[in-house]
Parts: C-alpha cells; sequence; structure tokens
C-alpha cells in the first residue's frame, strides 16, 4: 500500500533560507537534511517589505520546501503575534484547500495562546494535528516589561492547554511544562537542538582570517571568547567583572551585537571594562566559515546563559572550541555534561586562572569529551532522524 504524504506546516521562524539564529537555522537544517521521501515541509516566512525571502513571492520553494511569504506591517512589538496568527490561518486554508490528510501544525515559540482555541478548532475540522515548541522561559528574559512578561506566561499556558504535543528542547523544560501545567496533563517529547560538525575551511593564511584578527587587534597566542546576544540574563556583567578580577593575560573577545545599546553603557560605567585593554567588543560576524575558525582558535569559551533550553550558541561551542567555562545551571549542565568546566557568579575569576595553567592533555581530553557529545547527543543527521519519526509515527 502506496504511504500517504505526511504534510508538515512549521510557523514562528522568520523564514529560510536562515539570516538569523535559532529556530531560523533549525528550521534550514530541518528542511536541507530532510531522508524521507514522505513528508513535505511547509514554511511560513516574514516579509516586512524587505522581501527577504523568495523576492517577495507568495510561494516558493527552497530545500525542497514549500515556503510562503505572509506580509507583516510594522506594528511594533506585536508584529510577531500578528505575523503568528496570520501565517497559522493561511497554512490552515492551504491545508484545507490541498485536502491534506491529518496535517502537523508545528509552532516555534508561545506567542499566540489566547487565539489558539479558534485555530485549534479549524485543525481540528481537518483532522489535523498541533504541536507546539516552547522555546525558553520567554517570560523571564529582562528585556520584556512586567506586562509584557506576564503576557508570555499567560500565552505559554494556553499553548500548552490547547497543544497535541509538546516538543522541549531541553529535558528541564519538559519537567517544568509537565509541573507547571499539570492540570492539562500535557503530552510532551524531548529532542534538542543540533549543531554542524565539520571544522572550517579556513586557515591562519587566508585573508578573511588575517584581516579581521589585524582590524580587531586580536593576537593568535589564544583568548577567551563568547559569542551570543547581549542581553543581563546572558551574565554579561559577571563575566567581565571577574574576567577583569583574573590575572589572565589573554584577551576577552565579545562577539555580540552592541549597538545602540543601553546595556552596553550601562555596563561601561559600572565596570570600567574600557579601561581593560583585554576586554574587548568586536561586533557581530556574519561569515560562518570566520566565525567556525575564531571559535576553534579561542583558548576557552565563556557561557553565562541562565535562561532557556539547548542554547545553540553552547553546542556550537561544544563542537568547535577545545575548553568551555559554563554557568553553573541546570540547562547547561544537561547538554554538556562532563565535558565542561562550570562556575557559580562568585568564583570564576578564581577558574579563569586555573584554567590559564591547564595542561594541552587536559585540554585535548575536554575536547575529545566535548566532541564526542555532541556527535552521539546533538549532531543534526541524529536531530533530524528524531523529527521525522515523530513526524511520520502516523504515516506507518
Amino acid at each position: 500500500m502506496k504511504k500517504k504524504i505526511q504534510h508538515v506546516y512549521i510557523i514562528g521562524s522568520k523564514g529560510i533560507p536562515a539570516k538569523y539564529g535559532g529556530f531560523e537555522t533549525f528550521v534550514e537544517k530541518l528542511t536541507e537534511y530532510k531522508q524521507s521521501g514522505s513528508l513535505q515541509y511547509h514554511v511560513a516566512c516574514m516579509n516586512i517589505g524587505d522581501n527577504l525571502y523568495g523576492d517577495g513571492q507568495k510561494h516558493f520553494e527552497y530545500n525542497q520546501a514549500d515556503c510562503f511569504n505572509i506580509d507583516v506591517p510594522n506594528i511594533g512589538p506585536a508584529r510577531a503575534i500578528y505575523y503568528d496568527v496570520k501565517a497559522l490561518d493561511y497554512a490552515i486554508e492551504l491545508a484545507k484547500k490541498n485536502n491534506d490528510i491529518e496535517p502537523i501544525f508545528y509552532i516555534l515559540a508561545c506567542r499566540i495562546g489566547p487565539f489558539l482555541n479558534h485555530y485549534k478548532k479549524k485543525i481540528k475540522k481537518i483532522n489535523g494535528k498541533l504541536y507546539v515548541n516552547p522555546d525558553g522561559h520567554e517570560w523571564l528574559r529582562a528585556k520584556w516589561s512586567y506586562p509584557v512578561r506576564k503576557y508570555w506566561k499567560f500565552s505559554e499556558k494556553l499553548m500548552v492547554k490547547h497543544a497535541d504535543l509538546m516538543i522541549c528542547d531541553s529535558l528541564n523544560i519538559e519537567k517544568y511544562i509537565k509541573s507547571d501545567y499539570k492540570q492539562y496533563t500535557p503530552k510532551t517529547t524531548y529532542i534538542a537542538y543540533g549543531t554542524e560538525q565539520s571544522k572550517s575551511t579556513l586557515s591562519a593564511t587566508d585573508a578573511r582570517v588575517k584581516d579581521w584578527f589585524k582590524e580587531k587587534n586580536i593576537g593568535t597566542e589564544g583568548y577567551y571568547l563568547v559569542v551570543g546576544r547581549f542581553v543581563p540574563e546572558n551574565n554579561y556583567e559577571t563575566m567581565i567583572k571577574e574576567f577583569m578580577k583574573s590575572d589572565t593575560k589573554k584577551d576577552f573577545v565579545l562577539v555580540t551585537n552592541i549597538e545602540e545599546n543601553k546595556f552596553y553603557n550601562k555596563l561601561k560605567k559600572e565596570t570600567g571594562f574600557d579601561e581593560d585593554p583585554r576586554i574587548k567588543f568586536v561586533g557581530t560576524v556574519y561569515d560562518q566559515e570566520l566565525l567556525k575558525y575564531i571559535r576553534e582558535n579561542a583558548f576557552a569559551y565563556l557561557h553565562g546563559h541562565e535562561v532557556g533550553g539547548t542554547n545553540p550558541s553552547l553546542l556550537e561551542a561544544l563542537a568547535s572550541t577545545k575548553v568551555n567555562l559554563l554557568l553553573d545551571v541546570s540547562f547547561n549542565k544537561e547538554v554538556a555534561g562532563n565535558s565542561a568546566l562550570y562556575w557559580n557568579k562568585e568564583q570564576l575569576s578564581f577558574l579563569i586562572d586555573k584554567v590559564d595553567k591547564l595542561s594541552l592533555d587536559d585540554q585535548i581530553m575536554l575536547d575529545k569529551k566535548a566532541d564526542r557529545n555532541i556527535f552521539v547527543k546533538f549532531s543534526w543527521d541524529f536531530i533530524i532522524k528524531e523529527y521525522e519519526a515523530l513526524f511520520m509515527e502516523n504515516n506507518l
């Protein structure tokens, strides 16, 4: 008997080809490495007038996925909610028009909880399923005002209530969903985020490498590195203060966006990091091969993320950098296990001084543990297999 095509509609990423991080990269890899010929992905893309995806065409093909643009007006913070609602509405109508059999609608993040009951009824009418990825603890992020954080938490609750399945990229997030919303007896599963394992194609002699290191005045004798969003909950203040207290002679290279950032000016005033020549904010690096090279040639990676699930920048660090120093919280320990070293907020400077003296053998041992950990649990090949098995389980 011929298998039916399983249609999966993905809502909530900005779109593909990926031009951002997180969910966009996830959708890019999910479609790029698709293995099953019985799966058809449909991906919503946000068009804010810049025609970033598919040159403004309503539908276009990318990675064999049917991508569709949703026009979104510039209405400020509510733009993402508007986009998710309109994309889900369009996807449901498209599934009806195409007579899809038991389509799956997979929503990334919990922005549209108050509207979801209405759409859940529509999905049920066409025998569809509603899957949700809750992301991390968005309602804890310092960038949101109190009313917005309240909305995020309320919206998350309703997303859990109406979802047929919550796909969590962290065991700790899955535990939280089951505990905080036990009144809904939510059905959950765990599938992690993935990362690439290939090494950079660049070398020290490449012009892109030489020019960047010269421009940023970074030596090649090793440096401490951080890559990530410049937000308070990623503990930049602690990392900078503790690094300044340490005795290391190495640089601290911060790859992050500080343009028009009030947090940057606040930190400069409170820490005086601009008086320490080791602290080097170098902006963002969009050249992925160059960024991979920068990671690979760091002496050690600092990771201060305190909120969220499986963090992409942590996976990339574990795949590329020999020594990783992580904030001691459950999310980070769940991912890295014994392949990293851990710090609390009062003792990072001591750990930096200790790591400065690590033998090459110890560095190599940590590197091998991290590589093995990534290969077994977080390679894209493994993650794609997990997702396809889930999507196809009713199609066997």
